[in-house]
């Protein structure tokens, strides 16, 4: 009689042990890494981060309940970004997820074996994260702007707005290894045009309050913004001495016209944060990066701020209101 309660206990206890096991497995705590260029505050500021959770709990991945994120911020000083990649490699993250080109190069070299998702580069391939877009090869994946591809668009836009235009500034990061590969296709775009253009570079708040100085010393009539985590993160303050200066301003990505600046142009990086839940997906279920290839932008938007055109003094052609997806 004991021996049959025992085994009836036992078959009791090990029904009640099963859903608990699976109900465990159902919900490892997964941890991902993500490293970026600019700082806290920035990043809560753009809404990304809550469309990157939001990404995430669409296909059933809860903060808090099944994945953590250890996020990592180096407030814009590339010198940071090596020392935060290595603590996130120490962590054991499951994959790190990457902001801006200095952020995915120092996760590059911290680890060749963690997955890395780059949710914005403009050039993978040139500047090394993937042999091919089809085929990365490596350890990372993630999204192209394509932004090298929308220099010729970009220079259209603004002598189209201000048909006299004859000089105006691009605005580079010096810490931004993706930054001059665009440069001499903004050159020829611009010579073609019959255009010269200023290069000016910066990686700080003064460096920017710097740089828009000059613009206004040269007298140059706009200033080209080349896309960077940093810059966007400083969009306001860089809309702003545009507008200071009477300089029409152009971004190569959606969501500077909001902030005060003439005209953006280019894909909807927000969505790149939605999307990277599937990329962190597809690798947590096993698939490998090298596998995964690069997505390209498949639109682009052109957003005019409305009030900024009659603040300057610029009379908007009928062809670009018509084309914008956006007028603010």
């Amino acid at each position: 009689m004991n021996k049959r309660r025992t085994v009836l206990v036992s078959l009791g206890m090990s029904a009640l042990l099963a859903p608990l096991g699976a109900l465990a497995q159902q919900t490892k705590i997964h941890r991902i890494g993500h490293l970026l260029f600019i700082s806290r505050k920035g990043f809560l500021d753009t809404g990304r981060r809550g469309a990157l959770t939001q990404g995430m709990a669409d296909l059933g991945y809860l903060e808090g309940r099944n994945f953590v994120l250890e996020e990592r911020f180096s407030d814009g000083k590339a010198d940071l970004l090596d020392g935060l990649a290595a603590e996130l490699v120490r962590l054991n993250v499951d994959l790190i997820l990457t902001t801006g080109t200095p952020a995915h190069l120092a996760a590059q070299r911290a680890t060749r074996t963690i997955p890395i998702v780059a949710i914005a580069d403009a050039d993978p391939v040139g500047n090394g994260l993937a042999a091919s877009l089809a085929r990365p090869g490596g350890n990372i994946t993630g999204m192209s702007t394509s932004a090298a591809e929308l220099a010729p668009k970009l220079v259209e836009l603004l002598t189209t707005a201000l048909p006299k235009l004859t000089r105006f500034a691009v605005l580079s990061n010096s810490g931004n290894r993706a930054h001059p590969p665009v440069l001499p296709r903004i050159e020829v775009a611009a010579q073609k045009n019959g255009r010269h253009v200023v290069q000016i570079s910066a990686g700080s708040l003064e460096d920017i309050e710097r740089g828009f100085a000059t613009m206004a010393r040269e007298r140059l009539e706009a200033v080209l913004i080349l896309i960077d985590g940093f810059f966007f993160q400083q969009r306001k303050q860089i809309a702003e001495l545009a507008l200071k200066h009477r300089m029409a301003s152009i971004y190569p990505a959606a969501g500077y016209a909001e902030a005060g600046g003439l005209m953006s142009y280019g894909s909807d990086l927000t969505d790149n944060y939605r999307r990277a839940g599937i990329f962190v997906d597809k690798i947590l279920r096993g698939a490998h990066p090298s596998n995964l290839p690069f997505e390209q932008p498949t639109r682009y938007y052109l957003e005019i701020n409305h009030r900024t055109a009659a603040a300057l003094g610029i009379r908007m052609p009928q062809e670009l209101l018509l084309r914008a997806d956006k007028v603010l």
